[in-house]
């Protein structure tokens, strides 16, 4: 293997990491996003990068994409129409859902619109007990003619959702089967393939949503797909998924739902990757680009996952990273509410026309505004140069949409926009720390994205975080986790069980069962044995308890129930500060992840240095406050690509690259590391950063 390539599509930028694995070099670009045809961008940026670099475009060995395009189309509910065969006496559980309210406090709040229509919804006659018996035979007359009605109103995709068809799929077999029938054309979803779990609403969400995206992503992807091997690469691409792992395009088609939220995902397994390498075990990832900031949690060099989450006010049951997005990034736009107060975002100017400085129509102001009034980012342009800056037209905006409603002077405003761009940031990070009983001071804060350097040490300062790592290629970081994930796939079966001897086998078969399903994935993916893993957990709770909690283990500890019942103790007072370990258990869910490694993009090594000449780049007088007044600093700009392993220096400072820029704030000191991280202390000084 010569060349690999990584490429993240983001809501303003597209970031494409390109590695030459004998000499470990890695060379990155970006380039605007094209949101009407995310492939274009792609492939635009794959053949820029590989002919600036001198090499063809059939000399690449390895290509991993993270994709956007099924984010965007339920965020736009650009979707196929879409149809529903269900349990005759449950098409409203779309509208009743688990009777919680959007917002507890928001009366007015208005759930979202469902994503099948009252009039497409078909109920199947048929019932099954809840342990799966038969209780009403599945009517095939009356089935047949509900696919004819939906045909007849033109849907795409057709979602099959039938009760208790996890513990039982018989009735949900013969649909499908008269669907391929009578309906051939049709994206076909069943329940029990999706999601076979318990929770009938998640279930039927989240199998609705994978309906919805299919025909898009599946159009997408094929699209992608020829458009790679017309341009003489010869591999096939990988996707990634949002548990973080990597499948190749078919897979994808069958379940796009997994490439939901793929695109953050790729940055977190980055981080990961980097903490190993590096020795950094517990790790707060942050991420900020053009439109958002996702945030994440590493513990002991794992990544949180989370089992279900809402898209698009949707529950989505599959495994997914547990990342907080918030919209926050540099083309969030600032503006006055009603009460006179600043706020910042979740609007964004996006890549067209982006910030007012980009000089490309934008007029309303963005973090990227003030942070270039500020002297933060360089007057002379971004990208290296090539992407020029118009700060008369940053200040305009800000003097018109802030300045004037809230009679302050330009430099206030525009402090007081990264101010209120910091504490939004910071409420997220104490919602994966703080609030799930994680102290951040026991963290480190690696922080990457366009905009992560630019924020990073003031979030530290406030959190109390002692440590800051700003990754080479920061702000294509994200792209390079796509070079360093592996093949994963996760398989679920649901059944209460009490956790005695005489359950045991049939525990041991449902594992059985999934990790067969795992080793066809892995066969068909071409993964040798040498390469597989299987990581096995339960999620158990109290009888009488609402939700569970997951326990891990490995396949020899199966067999152990004693020391499983232990671990759910265990985890239970670590979650809640309590257990009762002579309570009644239940085993609910049943999970095997069978992962398949790839090959691992090497980061660039070089020995420490000693020296006391660091060049300096210039000066540029840059805005801060401490507290009770705000000036302007003389401060020194270093260029990135100058720093060596070894090199210290005090800030303030601002050290700039071609893809992002960091800011070192008075009092903080920086370390480059022999992987050319820039590591910052933050520690305590009578300098306060607002």
């Amino acid at each position: 293997m010569n060349y690999m390539i990584g490429v993240d599509v983001g809501g303003t930028f597209t970031d494409i990491t390109l590695i030459n694995v004998n000499d470990k070099k890695i060379k990155n670009h970006k380039i605007r996003s094209t949101p009407a045809d995310p492939s274009i961008a792609i492939m635009n940026g794959i053949k820029e990068i590989l002919t600036k670099n001198n090499i063809a475009l059939s000399e690449l060995d390895y290509l991993a994409h993270g994709t956007t395009v099924a984010t965007n189309a339920l965020i736009e509910r650009k979707g196929a129409r879409t149809g529903l065969l269900i349990t005759e006496g449950f098409r409203d559980l779309l509208e009743i859902g688990n009777q919680t309210r959007p917002s507890l406090y928001d009366l007015f709040k208005q759930k979202p619109e469902p994503f099948v229509e009252g009039y497409l919804r078909e109920e199947v006659k048929e019932r099954l007990y809840s342990d799966g018996s038969v209780y009403k035979e599945l009517d095939r007359n009356s089935l047949i003619s509900s696919i004819h009605s939906l045909k007849d109103k033109g849907v795409e995709a057709v979602a099959v959702n039938l009760l208790f068809s996890y513990i039982n799929p018989e009735h949900e077999i013969i649909v499908k089967k008269e669907l391929e029938k009578y309906f051939p054309e049709a994206y076909i979803s069943v329940s029990h393939e999706i999601v076979p779990e318990f929770r009938e609403y998640s279930r039927l969400s989240t199998t609705v949503i994978n309906a919805y995206l299919g025909p898009v992503i599946k159009s997408y992807m094929e699209n992608f797909k020829e458009s790679v091997l017309q341009s003489g690469i010869n591999v096939e691409p990988y996707i990634t998924q949002s548990n973080g792992g990597i499948i190749s395009i078919n897979e994808s088609v069958s379940y796009p739902i997994r490439t939901a939220v793929s695109g953050p995902a790729a940055g977190v397994v980055a981080a990961a990757h980097l903490g190993k390498v590096i020795d950094l075990k517990n790790v707060i990832t942050f991420d900020v680009g053009g439109t958002s900031a996702d945030i994440s949690l590493i513990e002991n060099g794992i990544p949180k996952i989370s089992t279900e989450r809402q898209i698009e006010g949707y529950p989505a049951k599959i495994p997914m990273l547990d990342i907080v997005t918030i919209g926050a990034g540099g083309g969030s736009i600032a503006w006055i509410d009603e009460g006179g107060a600043l706020k910042v975002g979740p609007e964004s100017a996006g890549s067209n026309p982006g910030p007012a400085c980009y000089g490309n129509g934008g007029t309303h102001p963005t973090v990227s505004d003030a942070n270039l009034v500020l002297g933060r980012l360089n007057p002379k342009g971004i990208l290296g140069g090539e992407m020029s800056l118009d700060i008369n037209a940053a200040k305009t905006s800000i003097q018109k949409y802030i300045c004037e409603k809230a009679n302050i002077t330009l430099e206030k405003a525009a402090m007081g926009i990264i101010d209120v761009m910091n504490a939004n940031m910071i409420r997220a990070i104490r919602l994966i720390s703080v609030e799930q009983g994680y102290d951040p001071r026991d963290f480190s804060l690696v922080a990457f994205g366009g905009g992560g350097g630019l924020h990073a040490c003031a979030l530290a300062k406030e959190l109390k975080i002692p440590k800051v790592v700003i990754p080479p290629a920061s702000g294509t970081f994200c792209s390079l986790g796509l070079l360093v994930t592996d093949i994963r796939s996760d398989y679920v079966r649901s059944f209460p069980l009490k956790p005695i001897d005489k359950n045991k086998a049939l525990l041991q078969n449902f594992f059985k069962e999934m990790k067969k399903q795992g080793i066809a994935l892995l066969d068909k993916e071409h993964i040798p044995e040498s390469k597989r893993k299987f990581l096995y957990s339960i999620e158990a709770r109290y009888v009488g308890q609402n939700y569970e909690l997951p326990i891990y283990f490995n396949e020899e500890e199966l067999n152990n129930l004693e020391l499983l019942l232990q671990l759910f103790n265990k985890e239970h007072q670590k979650v809640y500060g309590y257990s009762y370990p002579d309570s009644e258990i239940q085993f609910i869910n049943y999970r095997l992840t069978a992962i398949g490694e790839q090959p691992k993009a090497p980061l660039h090594f070089a020995e420490i240095q000693k020296r006391s000449d660091i060049p300096i780049k210039e000066y540029r007088k840059v805005y801060f406050s401490n507290g009770n007044d705000v000036a302007y600093k003389l401060t020194p700009i270093y260029n990135r690509d100058n720093l060596v392993p070894g090199d210290t220096f005090n800030g303030p400072a601002i050290i700039e690259q071609m893809d992002s820029t960091t800011i070192i704030l008075p009092g903080q000191q920086i370390y480059v590391d022999s992987y050319f991280n820039l590591v910052i202390s933050v520690k305590e000084n009578t300098y306060e950063e607002n």
